[in-house]
């Protein structure tokens, strides 16, 4: 008997979901194992408050008290060094109140480094933890890190982290040069299945950047591991993603970002919830579980938002709840809700303005809202992209760092 209990106290943490620090994010292993690599260099860091330890360190301190390294300014991408600021909010330079460290931002004024922030700097470190989407800023900054520093003939240094999606499903069309934006820098699909680091050895390879890149890799970390398996704390990389569940439904339910339906914000559980003063949730849901899409079930909600779209008035609708992560589809998820709320309140739906619509700049084409509107199902869409999907994964291939 006191064998079992034993077994089970031993049990407990993992099922209750208690760090096990399985994985080591690059930070961690840049410290311990690495640390020569910034040694002696005059650092300049893009982090916010995503950039953090296995301990929950932030990575400006952990650098500070490093032995040899001399972290000499910050770089903040959209949201902020704090990331308090709302999507799309410009952000002003800064100084960092706990080191008083400059903070340059990168989401203001500028969107890439410049000579003078450059100055004096000799190896740039990017620790951001991402969201496994395109449509995701931190790639974008990213990319304009690696240009800045070919430029001025910098190192960079990429801490890698998790994809909170995994690394394995690839969803999504590709993005149309033609729809190259700061929320779709390069032509992947939405959900691409790859960490910061690949990225960065994909962007600096495809983009034919001559820059002196490298990545430290994570310790642990399987394409297949859910967020919530690395043992590691959720940081929200922004307001609007609070959990690892949020990540998970952003590049669905994201896409209402280019539809005049809430898509949670202003609420507890952003990109959780969809929903407008006009659905009947009862009956959305019930059209959307009949369509059994993999992985996910739908419940009808009500909610009041306190900002963004239909603040102060009640919007009802759906709960998205993921029921098995390695099956799940977000993207297809999310091209199968704004479907049926087109087919159902074709007279109260519809798609904002502009030019590109900001649902096109999101799905980085304007074939899925076309194909929306001229009827065609979800699946029928998807299959439209497979071809897409296969020609990426092939181009993605070689700058896997996790097999």
């Amino acid at each position: 008997m006191r064998l079992l209990l034993l077994c089970l106290f031993l049990l407990l943490p993992a099922q209750a979901g208690w760090a096990q620090n399985i994985v080591k994010p690059g930070i961690d292993v840049l410290v311990t194992e690495r640390l020569a690599l910034v040694q002696g260099k005059r650092i300049g860091l893009i982090t916010n408050h995503s950039g953090v330890d296995s301990q929950l360190r932030r990575s400006i301190d952990v650098l500070r008290a490093a032995k040899g390294v001399q972290l000499v300014a910050l770089f903040s991408p959209e949201h902020g060094i704090a990331g308090q600021a709302q999507a799309g909010e410009k952000v002003a330079s800064t100084i960092d109140a706990q080191s008083g460290l400059q903070v340059h931002s990168l989401y203001g004024e500028n969107r890439e480094p410049t000579a003078e922030m450059l100055a004096g700097i000799d190896t740039m470190v990017f620790d951001l933890q991402d969201a496994g989407a395109r449509y995701y800023t931190y790639p974008s900054t990213l990319m304009s890190v690696l240009r800045a520093a070919a430029r001025e003939k910098i190192r960079v240094i990429v801490l890698d982290r998790p994809n909170p999606l995994g690394g394995v499903t690839v969803e999504g069309p590709l993005l149309d040069p033609a729809y190259r934006s700061f929320v779709g820098t390069f032509a992947m699909p939405v959900r691409h299945g790859m960490t910061i680091g690949e990225l960065a050895r994909m962007f600096a390879a495809e983009e034919a950047l001559d820059v002196d890149l490298i990545v430290v890799p994570m310790q642990g970390w399987r394409r297949s591991m859910a967020y919530r398996s690395t043992g590691l704390a959720w940081v929200p990389p922004s307001p609007n993603l609070p959990t690892p569940e949020s990540a998970m439904l952003y590049p669905g339910t994201a896409l209402l970002e280019g539809t005049n339906i809430s898509e949670g914000r202003g609420t507890a559980n952003p990109f959780e919830q969809i929903g407008a003063p006009f659905i009947d949730g009862a009956l959305l849901s019930d059209q959307l579980n009949r369509l059994a899409l993999p992985g996910v079930r739908f419940r009808p909600a009500s909610f009041t938002p306190t900002a963004s779209k239909f603040s102060g008035q009640n919007c009802h609708g759906v709960m998205v709840h993921v029921t098995d992560s390695h099956a799940f589809q977000p993207v297809l998820t999310g091209v199968a809700l704004v479907h049926m709320l087109q087919s159902l309140y074709p007279n109260d739906f519809h798609f904002i303005d502009g030019s590109p619509p900001f649902f096109d700049k999101l799905a980085g084409t304007a074939t899925l809202r076309t194909a929306i509107i001229a009827g065609h199902s979800a699946p029928q869409i998807a299959a439209g992209w497979r071809e897409d999907v296969a020609r990426f994964r092939k181009l993605r291939r070689p700058y896997l760092l996790y097999r």
